[in-house]
C-alpha cells in the first residue's frame, strides 16, 4: 500500500513537473527496489509495509546528518535541497511522537515486559519496535531506555 501511494505520487508530480519530488520519489523507489532484491537475495519475499518505513526513517536520519554537514561546510543550498527531500519522504511515514509521548510509551512497554535491569533492553526495545514502527525515533528511545532501566 505503502508503495502504491508512492507510485501515485511520482505519477502526478511528473504530470505538475515538480522537479524536486519527482527525483526524491524516483530515489525512494530505487531505494526500496535495492531493498527488495537484497531481501530475495536472502530468500525473504517483499519488504512489508513496517520494513518500507523503517527504510524511509533511515533516510531521512542520512539527510539529516548531510544537512549539518552542509551547514558546516557553509554549503546552505545543498542544505536546503536535503530538508526538501526530508520533507517530501517524511509525508509517507506516520506523524513522530513527541518527546513525552515516547517517554510514556516507553515506560509502558517497560511495564507490560516486566523490564527491571539492562538484561532486558534488548527485549523492551524489540517490543517498542514492533509496537511503534515509524512512529518514534529508535536511537533516542534507546537512551530513554538506558535511563529508564539502570534507575
Amino acid at each position: 500500500m505503502l508503495r502504491d501511494d508512492i507510485n501515485n505520487a511520482l505519477k502526478l508530480a511528473m504530470k505538475a513537473h515538480e522537479d524536486r519530488r519527482v527525483s526524491t520519489l524516483r530515489m525512494v523507489n530505487s531505494t526500496l527496489k535495492n531493498a527488495d532484491i537484497e531481501a530475495r537475495g536472502q530468500g525473504k519475499g517483499p519488504l512489508t509495509d513496517d520494513e518500507l518505513k523503517s527504510l524511509l526513517q533511515k533516510m531521512i536520519k542520512q539527510r539529516q546528518e548531510s544537512v549539518e554537514l552542509y551547514e558546516k561546510g557553509n554549503r546552505p543550498e545543498l542544505a536546503a535541497q536535503e530538508r526538501e527531500e526530508i520533507a517530501i519522504i517524511a509525508a509517507y511515514l506516520p506523524k513522530q511522537m513527541s518527546d513525552a509521548e515516547a517517554q510514556a510509551a516507553i515506560a509502558a512497554v517497560i511495564k507490560d515486559v516486566g523490564a527491571a535491569s539492562m538484561k532486558d533492553m534488548g527485549k523492551v526495545m524489540a517490543a517498542l519496535k514492533e509496537r511503534h514502527a515509524g512512529e518514534m525515533d529508535f536511537a533516542k528511545a534507546s537512551g530513554i531506555v538506558k535511563g529508564l532501566l539502570s534507575k
